[in-house]
């Protein structure tokens, strides 16, 4: 059945309700805790269940495809992420145990970097140590922009940032883009 005109004013409207909502919880360039390292999690409890739920929904309408929990200001080793639709992902205390020595340069962007797109190489192939949010633990190879995503993820909970890992000139011209008012970075 076609949707009115109406319906999907609204229903766009809402979405963008959303969207600023996410990304007021979302903590940006400047904030200090952006560079804080994260702590274990040592209770894989309830709470951890819902704080995981609350960063795929702040994930999902900001929207992102990847979310570090200090993106949040939470200091926990905890990322979540969904490559395809209805396929969320949590890790907790995720390690990046090896990583492949092909590498691959693309660029990034990062919802705690709104306007700022850099490129960033990355290991194509990892292989990652976690656990999931009931304390099973996990380990698993990724590679293409999966491997991408977790690594950006990662980076956060280790106080690193896009910024970080770009050039020199990449990084003046996006931290030019970001004093100029670009707001559209999205995520990865």
């Amino acid at each position: 059945m076609a949707q009115s005109a109406k319906e999907v004013e609204l229903r766009e409207r809402e979405a963008a309700q959303r969207r600023r909502a996410a990304l007021d919880q979302i903590r940006i360039l400047g904030d200090p805790v952006l560079r804080e390292k994260a702590v274990p999690v040592t209770a894989f409890d309830a709470e951890l269940g819902r704080e995981a739920e609350r960063m795929v929904a702040v994930m999902r309408d900001a929207p992102g495809v990847g979310l570090a929990a200090t993106q949040l200001g939470v200091m926990h080793r905890l990322i979540v992420y969904e490559l395809e639709e209805d396929d969320p992902r949590a890790l907790v205390n995720p390690e990046i145990i090896s990583r492949s020595s092909a590498t691959e340069v693309a660029d990034e962007g990062c919802l705690s970097v709104p306007g700022g797109r850099v490129p960033v190489e990355r290991a194509i192939e990892i292989t990652v140590r976690a656990n999931d949010v009931t304390g099973r633990a996990l380990e698993f190879s990724s590679s293409d922009f999966e491997a991408r995503v977790i690594q950006h993820e990662v980076d956060h909970l280790d106080g690193v940032l896009i910024l970080d890992r770009t050039s020199r000139p990449a990084r003046a011209e996006a931290l030019r883009a970001i004093r100029d008012g670009a707001t559209e970075g999205g995520g990865i």
